[in-house]
């Protein structure tokens, strides 16, 4: 069962979220301050966390930036500040969505099952391993915590390789999947060279790679970091 805690000091919305979201058959935990969320959080697996900014012992912000420190759970943020640069900040500190007050709490449900699906659970949006990090639903690429510049062309590569791990892709697959539909029009070679940059970016050695393994005569393969054989 999906777990979702919500931490909102006002009584009554907090109560009112809580009874439209237990009727989609989600399990409620509610916190009124951060004090008692951190307590929760220590003892429950929650599946996401819909934060009040403005909270009686300290801020939702803060509060957001330290969870992010040792979690993913997705967060909502619920505030009162429409300005431009508070919800900036919001998302900057990692919050996956941010909802400004008053708000319809079906409109609210309806986030609450996007964010969700967004960030479950094998939709390979997020994906770590190693000294790489990939977020292809935000568009960024780390390794070394050093962010990878990568063309839209060597992004779309990487997403395939990475959604297939130990599948042989064959040129022809890769070149249908990238390019869609103008891979009729594709020279094999545009697949070769962007092999060789997406290589240069992630791979230690791309003469000897750990990652994007060639399966000669038939195409590439995606290794999870294994040292090839």
């Amino acid at each position: 069962m999906t777990t979702l805690l919500i931490v909102e000091d006002d009584l009554s919305l907090n109560k009112g979220i809580a009874l439209t979201l237990s009727r989609s058959g989600f399990i409620i935990k509610q916190a009124y301050d951060i004090a008692t969320a951190e307590a929760i959080m220590a003892s429950s697996r929650i599946n996401l966390l819909i934060l009040d900014i403005n909270l009686p012992d300290g801020s939702g912000l803060d509060f957001c930036e330290s969870i992010r420190m040792v979690s993913k759970v997705p967060i909502i943020f619920l505030t009162a500040n429409d300005l431009e640069p508070d919800i900036v900040t919001g998302f900057e500190l990692g919050g996956d969505d941010y909802i400004t007050k008053p708000f319809s709490l079906m409109v609210l449900r309806a986030r609450v099952l996007a964010v969700l699906r967004r960030t479950a659970p094998g939709n390979e949006e997020q994906i770590t391993m190693g000294p790489l990090s990939f977020d292809f639903g935000k568009l960024q690429y780390y390794k070394h915590n050093q962010p990878l510049s990568l063309s839209r062309t060597e992004q779309k590569l990487l997403k395939v390789l990475v959604a297939n791990p130990g599948n042989i892709l064959t040129r022809e697959q890769l070149i249908n999947r990238i390019w869609s539909e103008d891979a009729d029009f594709v020279d094999e070679n545009a697949l070769t060279v962007a092999i060789k940059r997406l290589r240069s970016k992630i791979e230690d050695d791309p003469s000897s790679p750990q990652y994007i393994k060639t399966i000669y005569g038939l195409g590439y393969m995606w290794m999870k970091g294994q040292t090839p054989g």
